[in-house]
């Protein structure tokens, strides 16, 4: 692909300067124009600031590009190399961790939290790794369960730095909000909890432990643990929508709140797409452990999407899709693994999940590749 179709002309900050670094050729090219259509409509439409995406079939990025601002101060346009704040897709990777302890039978999925936290509760002898993974547990979110009460539940102040000891005294202070197994309540507190049990059971932090076992042999060089103080190449700065006017996301939540395993990565989308061909391989985790993740519970979400381990499941018309958001102050974006079809849609935006529909933006790239999966694609419910 020449020069002058890589940079797209300037269309304003809502819909700027477009770099595609992977050709396609013949159909491909073609549905390739009509995906920056569509992107740039939904940024128009939802008042995003910048958007990244990656298309990936078989394994093999067939497009990645970038639309609009990762910096509007700086007039610094996307690119497939920016960097976002991945949120829970966090989750996935702290899943994939604990699942290769499994593997090691250094876990099991159904140890008594309590053998690795016995200074948890009595009452929450009957919680098993399983109940974190798949928000089971009955444990409160700590962020809070709606709208109107979203950072303010009470079990902890997000100013506040904490250690591990501090965080689980709090966590393990709070009564149950259903008996463990009851019913699907989504629960970063769970996820939490995660990231410090690996810690203890490996002594590496969870970063740590993911750069060692996962992002550096996928050579995924752009993924690592969030920063407040550290200089990240490509980093997009995140915006609120205030009246319809972007602002600077307020950078108020501590460094503990931002880098636990509930959603404390940066990454891309170029990384996300090695990440994806990796999980059609034995190149981080066994077939078995991966089919097991995958398996949706018997329990439902109230939702079109079933809940399984570090991912959601839904069915589009007969197409399975594998997918997780992350979103929070100033960055939203969606991983989506059609896995019969070998294709996944990785978006990552720079505006606030209550301002944007990442998941409306992600089938409308679907329904380009996958005609048949229109209306029947996941949504934002909430």
């Amino acid at each position: 692909m020449n020069v002058t179709r890589r940079i797209r002309a300037f269309l304003g900050l809502a819909a700027a300067l477009s770099f595609t670094v992977t050709a396609s050729a013949g159909s491909d090219a073609a549905l390739s124009q009509r995906v920056d259509a569509a992107v740039r409509t939904q940024m128009k439409d939802q008042g995003i600031p910048g958007v990244s995406i990656a298309v990936v079939r078989n394994g093999r990025v067939i497009k990645a590009t970038g639309y609009g601002m990762a910096n509007i101060e700086l007039s610094a346009p996307v690119r497939p190399e920016t960097i976002f704040e991945a949120g829970s897709i966090t989750k996935q990777f702290t899943a994939s961790a604990i699942m290769l302890l499994v593997e090691e039978g250094k876990v099991g999925l159904d140890d008594s939290i309590t053998k690795y936290f016995p200074e948890a509760p009595q009452g929450w002898k009957s919680i098993t790794i399983r109940h974190l993974l798949t928000h089971t547990s009955g444990i409160p979110d700590y962020w809070g369960d709606t709208e109107q009460n979203y950072y303010t539940k009470g079990v902890i102040d997000f100013r506040r730095e904490y250690t591990e000891e501090e965080l689980t005294r709090a966590y393990f202070a709070q009564p149950l909000d259903f008996q463990p197994g009851e019913k699907w309540s989504y629960c970063n507190t769970g996820y939490n909890l995660l990231g410090i049990l690996i810690h203890r059971v490996t002594g590496k932090a969870y970063g740590d432990f993911l750069r060692e076992r996962i992002f550096a042999p996928l050579h995924m060089d752009a993924t690592r643990v969030f920063s407040w103080t550290e200089i990240v190449p490509n980093r997009a700065s995140g915006y609120d929508l205030v009246d319809g006017v972007w602002k600077n996301a307020g950078s108020w939540m501590s460094s503990t709140v931002m880098t636990g395993a509930d959603g404390g990565l940066l990454t891309n989308v170029l990384d996300l797409a090695k990440w994806d061909a990796a999980l059609y391989s034995d190149m981080v985790l066994k077939r078995s452990t991966r089919d097991a993740m995958w398996t949706p519970l018997a329990i439902g979400t109230g939702s079109a999407s079933a809940g399984a381990i570090g991912w959601f499941v839904a069915d589009a018309h007969g197409h399975r899709i594998l997918y997780h958001t992350g979103g929070g102050y100033g960055f939203y974006a969606d991983i989506s693994r059609y896995v019969d079809d070998r294709l996944t849609i990785v978006v990552m935006t720079n505006v606030d999940e209550t301002h944007t529909d990442v998941l409306r933006l992600v089938g409308k790239i679907a329904e380009i590749y996958l005609p048949a999966t229109r209306g029947a694609n996941p949504v934002k419910d909430w």
